[in-house]
């Protein structure tokens, strides 16, 4: 018995995909890196950690269904819940359980959860403004802004 694939070739990346590929692979986790050091040297917080604290000030009452901030930040529930646990370690989120639906959780940020973002995000912008948008011109950030929507849209389910 051979080990020879039934699969049909697959339709390889030319050079310019494989440049924009690998180029987006490369930058974007320089990116998030720099930030990320950025975000833990000034505040203690990961870029992990800001994205939930950012979701949740944007919130209604500043709090969400911990299924909800999940699907939004591409989280798995089990993970988020360890970060929440991190986060309230800290008393920049509290957890709690919704009055109508016992099975349901809310992550709410404090007050000093409030706090520390006011004071976290002048830093966090000048870093995203360092590594990122100071390095495109508006063409190409205004390009960003229509494209990347539809690459977050993706649907991952199978």
């Amino acid at each position: 018995m051979g080990t020879e694939s039934t699969r049909p070739d697959p339709d390889w990346l030319d050079d310019t995909e494989q440049r924009a590929w690998r180029g987006w692979i490369d930058s974007s986790r320089r990116i998030q890196t720099a930030i990320d050091r950025q975000l833990k040297t000034d505040t203690g917080f990961t870029l992990d950690d800001y994205e939930v604290l950012v979701r949740l000030s944007e919130a209604v009452d500043h709090r969400m269904r911990m299924s909800d901030l999940a699907a939004e930040i591409t989280n798995s529930p089990s993970r988020l819940s360890q970060r929440i646990d991190r986060l309230v370690a800290k008393d920049v989120v509290r957890r709690t359980r919704c009055g109508d639906d016992g099975r349901v959780w809310w992550a709410e940020l404090t007050p000093e959860g409030f706090a520390r973002l006011e004071v976290a995000a002048p830093g966090h912008v000048d870093e995203v403004r360092r590594v990122f948008t100071d390095r495109l011109t508006d063409v190409e950030i205004e390009f960003l802004a229509e494209l990347m929507p539809r690459l977050s849209a993706l649907d991952d389910t199978p």
